[in-house]
């Protein structure tokens, strides 16, 4: 079993990587986990099956499975709490200002402070009857700090019965992103599970509102759709783009269950097909997810910000995103800036005998052609972004994450 979908792994033949195709590698244990409502506590994996670490790591929720899709993929739910308060801004201060550290840390935090001052500002640090320094342990921390939830680390689990008062309370909640996601999947099959690199995207969007506000934005590679969400939350319009009718269903629905979120601002998220080794949009408005005329136009007349989430993991598809990429700039009517969020996953290659990090590689040397094309018509401008904005979503945002600014203005 392979736990990181896009760094561990061998490279699969070519006809595996392409998107659309649906595979599924699930065999329940038992018919009865089979009906929605249900946790399952046993998979089957198969030898290509991947897992991604947010679904590892998420604390204090167990994955409910609600029903299977169209291929016969056990399709769950997760929460995802947003770390601030909608009446205040996220843009201020160091991340979480505070305001979500527990009780242990926010202790710890009181015990270093007391420390310095004892050493910069006079006051003696306290000690004990030996004259050791005293430290505050977990275990003796003050009675209004044990009653936060535990944290199990638990992945699958078998149902039990939930109070109706703690499921009101989960509902009501407005901190509270819902979005519908498959595990442990075959690679071809990715973009169904939830990856950091949405959080990280998502960070900058909620930490500066002000950016995206009212703006039209284009999301290229949406899988669950969980950053198009949270962009509609400030911007006007967003088109929020992959392939395969089975995906695309599963962004409209995320899109419904959020849908409290974008009503404050009157945002819209629109969940369009987008194949990025076709060039043409597929126009077609018979299609549930088939583009407009109009859609089109407005997407060339008004885009101003292009994202995409974790989607270099494969060199054919990161080729084809930027020939996408420079393809829609290229016929923008306006500048446009693209932020791509991207995770660096180590593996070690018997080719090279070390440790490396191809995909990334790959991702690197595609932004530096892009930025040295030049070819009369657009001007390409590359950045990495400082990532000390503040962290507005639960998740484990790790160093190898990384954010990348492309600025297009035509020439």
């Amino acid at each position: 079993m392979l736990f990181d979908a896009r760094a561990r792994h061998m490279q699969p033949d070519r006809s595996s990587r392409l998107k659309g195709q649906q595979t599924s590698c699930f065999q329940l244990v038992s018919a009865g986990r089979r009906h929605a409502g249900r946790i399952m506590d046993q998979i089957t994996f198969h030898h290509n099956t991947v897992l991604s670490d947010v679904h590892l790591l998420l604390p204090n929720s167990s994955h409910m499975m609600t029903r299977l899709n169209g291929v016969g993929q056990p399709v769950f739910i997760s929460r995802f709490k947003i770390l601030w308060s909608r009446e205040e801004s996220c843009d201020l201060g160091s991340p979480n200002r505070g305001e979500g550290l527990d009780c242990d840390t926010q202790e710890e935090s009181r015990s270093r402070d007391e420390t310095r001052s004892g050493t910069d500002g006079g006051v003696e640090p306290p000690l004990d009857e030996d004259g050791d320094l005293e430290v505050t342990r977990r275990h003796n921390l003050p009675e209004r700090c044990t009653d936060r939830d535990m944290v199990h680390p638990v992945i699958l689990s078998q149902a039990g019965e939930v109070e109706e008062e703690e499921e009101e309370e989960v509902e009501e909640s407005r901190d509270l992103i819902k979005i519908e996601h498959t595990m442990a999947t075959p690679l071809e099959d990715v973009g169904k599970q939830v990856w950091r690199g949405a959080f990280l995207l998502a960070d900058l969007i909620l930490s500066q509102p002000n950016t995206f506000k009212g703006a039209t934005v284009l999301e290229l590679g949406a899988g669950t759709g969980l950053t198009s969400v949270v962009m509609a939350m400030v911007a006007k319009m967003v088109y929020c783009t992959d392939v395969g009718e089975d995906l695309l269903s599963m962004c409209q629905k995320n899109v419904m269950l959020n849908k409290h979120f974008l009503e404050p601002t009157g945002g819209e998220v629109k969940v369009r097909q987008l194949d990025w080794l076709k060039h043409d949009f597929c126009i077609n408005a018979d299609e549930e997810f088939g583009w407009t005329e109009d859609e089109v136009a407005d997407l060339y007349d008004n885009t101003a910000f292009i994202i995409a989430a974790d989607v270099c993991y494969d060199d054919d598809l990161t080729d084809a995103l930027f020939r996408t990429l420079y393809r829609i700039c290229n016929q923008l009517h306006h500048p446009c800036t693209a932020y791509l969020s991207i995770e660096k996953r180590l593996n070690f290659t018997v080719r090279q005998m070390d440790v490396s990090c191809e995909a990334y590689d790959h991702f690197r040397h595609c932004l530096s052609e892009l930025e040295e094309m030049k070819d009369g018509r657009t001007s390409f401008t590359v950045e990495q972004v400082s990532p000390n904005f503040p962290q507005c979503l639960q998740y484990e945002r790790v160093e190898l994450l990384e954010l990348w600014k492309v600025t297009a203005a035509p020439i």
